[in-house]
């Protein structure tokens, strides 16, 4: 399993947390629900920091590396400020598809 954070500092960007609200219900979440490989995809804003990003579980380092159905870059103007790849090591989580993944339970 493959955790992927992104974040962007909005402050120098193109757009704003209310703007980017709109393109996922309209648009990134339909689109998402049918990547192949992701296992759990959460976006989180702070207005008051002006920060957006998300957080990607992915079932393999293969799916993490495939072309994704995103305008982020495109909306927001640059490229993330931070993007981190890691090992998932342990999940809780109260959907049964999303419960003890990770390295600790292979």
């Amino acid at each position: 399993m493959v955790l992927r954070l992104v974040i962007w500092n909005l402050a120098d960007s193109q757009t704003n947390v209310g703007e980017l609200r709109r393109y996922l219900r309209d648009e990134a979440v339909p689109a998402f629900e049918q990547v192949t490989g992701l296992l759990f995809k959460g976006w989180f804003s702070d207005e008051v920091s002006e920060r957006w990003g998300a957080v990607y579980v992915w079932e393999s380092q293969e799916a993490s590396e495939q072309e994704l159905p995103s305008r982020a870059r495109e909306l927001i103007g640059k490229n993330p400020d931070i993007v981190e790849v890691f090992d998932l090591e342990a999940s809780v989580s109260a959907a049964e598809e999303l419960r003890r993944l990770g390295l600790a339970f292979e």
